[in-house]
């Protein structure tokens, strides 16, 4: 992933903004030790950003749509009241693993649900409402989970989705791959879609911050 931010300015801005967990940190440092493509991590600044949102709609339950090492679902479980819930997507087993491992060290681990399976058929089986829908999965499958989030977000809820930059990839045209393809297709729909109010949020590689119209 390609940094389009200045490091400085990130650092600064990590440095001002709410701190990680020591959970979330040695997670994070575990990561970048042990799997092949760590910055799929979320990190510090957007993790906060992550908290940040489901304490501004007040959430009570948080779908997650990708959970790799389960850093994103962590920063959402520890913002959540102690009956809170946190249902997260996950296909690979060995990124299951580690996130496991360390919601079993964490006090808010209790409130995270680990479903694996692809995601797609996670999410056919799921009830609404949610709170918070957090979208950081294979990036080919984004229009469908965006138009499966619709159904299953609360009216007060909001949906993140998550690398809308794409190391911006998605200036490119014609686009270099399938996900690249599929990326900016999710953000001209978004961008044209009546039943929602977005914003893109250059935080990271970019989140899209979508609300439902009521």
């Amino acid at each position: 992933m390609r940094n389009l931010i200045l490091p400085e300015i990130e650092a600064y801005a990590e440095a001002h903004s709410a701190a990680e967990s020591e959970v979330c940190r040695a997670l994070r440092e575990e990561t970048y030790r042990t799997m092949e493509i760590p910055h799929m991590i979320v990190g510090p600044l957007e993790g906060a950003f992550l908290k940040m949102m489901a304490l501004l709609v007040d959430a009570k339950r948080v779908l997650e749509i990708g959970t790799f090492t389960g850093y994103s679902a962590l920063c959402f479980a520890e913002a959540l009241p102690e009956d809170g819930r946190v249902i997260t997507c996950e296909i690979d087993p060995e990124s299951a693993a580690l996130a496991s491992k360390y919601f079993a060290k964490s006090p808010h681990g209790r409130k995270i649900d680990v479903r694996m399976g692809p995601a797609l058929e996670t999410l056919r089986a799921l009830a609404g409402p949610f709170d918070v829908i957090f979208i950081d999965a294979d990036k080919v499958n984004y229009v469908h989970y965006y138009r499966r989030a619709l159904e299953l977000v609360s009216p007060r809820g909001v949906i993140l989705i998550d690398n809308v930059l794409w190391s911006g990839n998605v200036l490119v045209h014609p686009p270099l791959d399938a996900s690249t393809a599929a990326i900016q297709d999710l953000n001209r729909l978004v961008a044209t879609d009546p039943r929602v109010t977005a914003v893109l949020v250059t935080i990271r590689d970019g989140v899209m911050v979508i609300k439902k119209r009521t």
